[in-house]
């Protein structure tokens, strides 16, 4: 069933998914720490049982058991070699059990592995892991694919793309949200449906992690901004532990049908259960819900909910979505990551520096740019290379959406394929070969686009031209299945002082375009090129643009005047908002101001003072690798790496701080631990997220590395520092957050024996034993084996082990680690040093 096909069947009716399949197997005899797949296998009953009952308690879509079955995860188990007998035996397993009116939906999820940077696994190599399973499926007889449990859009991205390259099979795809409504990577819901959609996926949602009362804004997020099928899949409410010691989910199948109801309401068309549903709780669903659309979608006021408007465009980034329309608040898209007429930035380029272009990336969202366009072109480099790399900085840096801006195909595929969001291509045109070779990439990766209105023949002669050439670019577009809203025309400002008419025929295009739905964008600095104050005349044709209905401008957002005049027309002009976006602008001015006229003071009793953020923002000083800094500033420089997880940066600031004499002590105490925790706050309020928290501590752990044969030299020999042994638990082999734990209490001082994934309960203990920890830290991400927390727990009293144990995991609660006796519980690796120190009473 290809995506049209899906979309047909799915519509205008609720659709009906299975429920879990691990905590039922569990149930029925499954052992942790043994391949799901190969026990399905030998227990083929057990599963086909299971399947024709969710088939007969009327689900239309049954997944097949092939959850794991992606080679890292077999490999796991020495596997790997039998992936298409397993993955096809599985998926005819499904078929018998269903019969041939249900359709069975080949699973594929996470590898388990993580990608770069905070991973080793890396992007290509993911899609070729997820192509060769998808493969199989397709060729074993699944209908549709199903890509479920994930928590990186990345992966979620690496697993459309595969599909898409090999097969024309119908995706759906449902991430798992953590408590604040983002994924672990920090991606909203409103993100992950603008990305997946655009990319092709025939339907959206969210499975696990919650129960249905805690999805239903995640669900409205994603039913605004998708005019696709929204799925919703939760749990049977939060895990217990029975006397037994067993798992148990306190929801009943009674109180979770009624709870779907919202959740519907919410948006949601494609309904089923995650962990702790039966088959009970599945036919409880299809009795009250399967069928025509009864119950109509509303806002939280109640008001009919209103999904992806007509007119609206939706860029992304991993962790923010821009919805806009025609008339909503002009926008900049910040031009200032390019090499031309840059001497410093080409410089810095060609060394391998990107130190300007974090700096560019920081201070242009700290300035009210909207979008950010990135263009490394030029000579002496590897242009593919170098965007890939300013890509992966970039992103570590702003949550804003990327604009990428490159006169190359290859280029502009390689960037598009790896960035992991929706992107703004900068440009296309009807020159020779570029509409060719760039609309099919605009398609595959579902991007926007920029139209550039020239022909082969160049530049046109006037507005009738132009226009002209718009119809046809922007036909061949609708022609290769995109659609207006997927276009931003480029007025193509030409300079008024060689042409006088320069201005109104841009004037003139973008109202033909504003009149006929197309969004627009214009660089600004042509039209003054070669005039004196180039600026007031820049800023006078913006304004007028801004009232015949340009969208955004490609400008320097550090520009006062051009911002102001901007932000100032659209509260003439009654926009929405923008009363109060005018007002906070002069507010951040004024503070500007003052932080200036500070760092005046400062800078005449010490030359060498630092410059502000605040007085950069005013354009009135240079930029930070300019300035010179006095020995009691460099601890704030490092601090600010740590924050800004500036890897490559805080190399070399900590040697710098050595070689100016200052204490390593001060620079851990002063700088590093102060800074971490910052970082670590950031985190649990929801600022910062989980590629933030790696970053900063990756450049903490750099600087420590510098410093930590210097603090040796000084160390106590008698002082013993804490031990803590940690570990993912038997059965389960994901140790990304645990990863993370130990490495922010490595840190943190703390003596980390690293046990890694899937330890018995008795290694654990042996280890502890063995090394006189304090602290023995518990990891699981599955509810299938969060349970083996509770047997470390039991051995190590047992063996009257002394250890505390803290306890953690995307499913385990605090009252999990109550119910099972654990000394402690931590939601997240910034929240597990806090943890250890209260149970150890230190620091």
């Amino acid at each position: 069933m290809n995506r049209q096909q899906f979309l047909e069947f799915a519509k205008g009716k609720v659709l009906i998914l299975d429920g879990a399949t691990g905590t039922n197997l569990m149930k029925a005899g499954l052992p942790s720490g043994v391949c799901p797949e190969a026990w399905i296998l030998e227990h083929k009953d057990v599963m086909m049982d299971l399947q024709r009952r969710y088939a007969g308690s009327g689900a239309n879509i049954v997944y097949a058991p092939t959850f794991t079955g992606n080679r890292i995860k077999l490999a796991e188990f020495g596997l790997e070699k039998d992936i298409e007998k397993i993955n096809t035996e599985l998926v005819k397993l499904a078929r018998e059990a269903v019969g041939p009116d249900v359709l069975v939906a080949g699973d594929v999820t996470m590898t388990g592995r993580q990608l770069k940077p905070v991973g080793d696994l890396d992007f290509e190599e993911l899609i070729e892991v997820y192509k060769q399973q998808i493969s199989i499926l397709q060729k074993a007889g699944c209908d549709i694919i199903v890509v479920e449990t994930m928590m990186s859009l990345q992966e979620c991205r690496a697993a459309l793309i595969a599909a898409k390259e090999i097969s024309d099979m119908a995706v759906m795809v449902t991430m798992t949200f953590e408590a604040d409504g983002r994924t672990l990577f920090g991606s909203t819901a409103e993100a992950g449906a603008i990305c997946l959609e655009s990319l092709g996926a025939c339907a959206v949602g969210a499975n696990c992690s919650t129960g249905p009362d805690k999805m239903e804004e995640i669900i409205r997020d994603m039913a605004r901004v998708t005019n696709i099928p929204i799925i919703a899949k939760p749990n049977a409410g939060l895990p217990k532990v029975t006397p037994d010691g067993s798992t148990e989910y306190d929801m009943a199948p009674e109180v979770f049908v009624e709870e779907m109801e919202r959740l519907i309401k919410a948006g949601a068309s494609i309904i089923g259960g995650c962990c702790g549903t039966t088959p009970e709780f599945i036919a409880g669903l299809s009795a009250r819900y399967k069928g025509e659309m009864k119950i109509e979608p509303v806002d939280e006021e109640g008001r009919p909910l209103a999904r992806k408007i007509n007119g609206h465009r939706y860029l992304c980034s991993e962790r923010r979505a821009l919805s806009f329309d025609l008339d909503d608040l002009f926008m900049i898209v910040g031009e200032r990551i390019n090499p031309t007429g840059k001497k410093k930035l080409q410089k810095e380029l060609l060394e391998g520096s990107l130190d300007m272009v974090s700096e560019f990336a920081r201070s242009q969202e700290q300035e009210g740019a909207s979008i950010l366009d990135i263009n490394v072109g030029m000579g002496g480099i590897d242009e593919k290379d170098m965007m890939l790399k300013v890509l992966e900085e970039v992103m570590t840096i702003t949550d804003l959406p990327l604009c990428i801006d490159s006169s190359s195909a290859e280029v502009m595929e390689a960037a598009l394929r790896i960035y992991p969001g929706r992107a703004l291509i900068n440009s296309i045109s009807l020159e020779k070969g570029k509409a060719e070779a760039f609309l099919p990439l605009a398609r595959k990766y579902g991007a926007m686009f920029i139209l550039l209105p020239l022909s082969p023949e160049g530049l046109p002669k006037d507005t009738d031209e132009k226009i002209s050439n718009i119809k046809e670019l922007s036909q061949k577009a609708y022609d290769m299945g995109l659609t207006i809203e997927d276009i931003i025309v480029d007025g193509l400002v030409a300079t008024v002082g060689a042409d006088p008419k320069a201005a109104l025929n841009t004037l003139d295009t973008i109202e033909y375009c504003h009149e006929n739905g197309f969004a627009t964008v214009g660089g600004l600095s042509n039209i003054s090129f070669g005039l004196p104050e180039r600026s007031n005349v820049n800023t006078a044709f913006l304004t007028m643009a801004i009232e015949k209905g340009l969208t955004m401008a490609i400008a320097n957002p550090a520009q006062e005047m051009l911002v102001n005049a901007a932000f100032a027309s659209d509260l003439l002009m009654n926009k929405e908002g923008a009363d109060l976006r005018y007002i906070q602008r002069m507010q951040l001015y004024a503070a500007a101001r003052e932080a200036a006229k500070e760092a005046a003071r400062e800078a005449a009793n010490n030359p060498v003072a630092s410059v502000s953020v605040a007085t950069q923002m005013l354009g009135t000083a240079p930029a930070k690798e300019d300035v010179s800094f006095p020995g009691d500033n460099i601890i704030d420089i490092i601090k600010q790496d740590v924050i800004d997880g500036a890897r490559r940066k805080i190399e070399k600031d900590t040697k710098k701080a050595v070689e100016m004499g200052v204490e390593p002590k001060a620079i851990l105490d002063e700088a590093l631990m102060p800074a971490i925790n910052e970082v670590g706050d950031y985190f649990d309020k929801g600022k910062f997220f989980l590629p933030q928290l790696i970053a900063g501590a990756e450049a903490m752990k750099i600087s420590i590395g510098i410093l930590e044969p210097l603090l040796q030299k000084d160390a106590d020999p008698d002082k013993k520092l804490p031990t803590v042994i940690i570990a993912t638990v038997h059965g389960d082999i994901h140790d990304i957050g645990k990863n993370l734990v130990a490495l922010m209490l490595k840190n943190y001082g703390f003596n980390v024996i690293d046990l890694g994934k899937d330890v018995p309960a008795e290694v654990i203990i042996k280890a502890a034993k063995d090394n006189d920890a304090c602290v023995i830290a518990l990891s699981a991400l599955m509810t299938t084996t969060m349970k083996e927390m509770k047997n470390v727990i039991e051995l190590a009293r047992k063996e009257q082990v002394k250890a505390r144990i803290m306890v953690g995991g995307a499913v385990v609660t605090e009252e999990y680690s109550q119910e099972i006796g654990a000394d402690g519980y931590s939601a997240d690796a910034a929240e597990a040093v806090r943890v250890i120190k209260k149970i150890l009473r230190i620091g």
